[in-house]
């Protein structure tokens, strides 16, 4: 199968979607001409045109509110947010109109909207521009929330949230970019609920999300050198979560070790802790469940110390040798 990158899968989304749809349209800022902030969006005003590819002056409640609008007519727009850290700016479209309508509405109106965002640190964008924010959208009722980690799953998932007739917070790490893996050509749909065993073992589960699954991989294969095969499950939609994915591998390797880059206090592997205690899995566990995440800091803009405030490989492997100890 021919390889693309993150973006390149991305882009091939949109466009296909847009062929198909003439409802889909992409707003936010700097998404034409320029292609977006990452090049994720290049070529596609010159393919149809500024009034499907719509550039916007520096206004993330003005883009959300145009989205919203536009899906409560019938559009199918996808938003884009610069850098998630500006999502704040938007929160008050998202978090109480969007989120709320097709409740209070009794399901007779709709809000399918896509807002995709880059987030994570790494990049050395410094504290304002380097933020892990899913989990603040998690915590609220009628909000979808992805997180793909490899081109495959960003393009089966960016379509899915663009069928979907709720809003979608599409969340893209962006040192995930220029990450390469097979795409199928066609069009094809990932369920906004399923999870992936990304590596099969049975004598530790991680539960890793975003760029954090591709660190979890690159330490199992290292804990494989010492004989500890490292069963790695990547949620990839965090809400709706699919628990029973998550529950299953635990049950079967009787340890948990949870990764995400967000801070830990309050973080969404705190959720899946509780999740998994809360489950049949809770009487399989051979060790505690540990977390493992960001430091409750702004992210620095020393590369050295950038480096040292979220999860690396070589914690991931520290703490699974740690868990491996506690339960043998």
């Amino acid at each position: 199968m021919r390889e693309l990158t993150y973006s390149e899968a991305i882009r091939e989304a949109l466009r296909q979607e847009m062929l198909r749809d003439d409802r889909v349209f992409i707003i936010g800022e700097d998404v034409g001409v320029y292609g977006g902030a990452f090049g994720v969006t290049l070529g596609l005003v010159e393919e149809f045109g500024e009034e499907r590819v719509i550039d916007t002056p520096i206004s993330e409640l003005g883009i959300a509110g145009a989205i919203t609008g536009a899906a409560l007519t019938g559009m199918r727009p996808v938003g884009e947010i610069m850098f998630m850290d500006f999502i704040t700016l938007a929160s008050e479209q998202v978090v109480n109109q969007a989120a709320k309508i097709r409740f209070m509405f009794g399901g007779k109106a709709a809000v399918p909207f896509v807002l995709r965002t880059p987030a994570g640190s790494g990049t050395g964008a410094a504290a304002q521009h380097s933020q892990s924010l899913e989990n603040w959208f998690v915590h609220i009722p009628g909000l979808k929330v992805v997180m793909p980690s490899t081109p495959y799953d960003v393009k089966g998932l960016l379509i899915a949230s663009i069928h979907d007739d709720n809003p979608v917070i599409f969340i893209e790490h962006k040192l995930l970019y220029r990450t390469k893996g097979p795409v199928p050509e066609e069009p094809y749909t990932i369920p906004l609920s399923v999870a992936e065993v990304k590596r099969e073992g049975q004598d530790l589960t991680i539960v890793a999300t975003s760029v954090m699954v591709t660190r979890a991989l690159e330490a199992a294969e290292q804990l494989a050198q010492e004989g500890i095969e490292v069963e790695v499950v990547d949620p990839r939609t965090l809400k709706p979560l699919d628990e029973e994915t998550i529950v299953r591998s635990v049950m079967k390797t009787g340890r948990a070790l949870i990764v995400h880059e967000a801070c830990q206090t309050g973080g969404y592997g705190a959720e899946l802790a509780a999740v998994i205690a809360g489950s049949e899995a809770f009487d399989y566990l051979e060790a505690p469940i540990r977390r493992l995440a960001g430091r409750d800091i702004p992210i620095p803009y020393n590369r050295y110390l950038e480096y040292h405030t979220v999860p690396q490989v070589e914690n991931i492997v520290a703490a699974s040798r740690e868990l491996i100890r506690r339960g043998a």
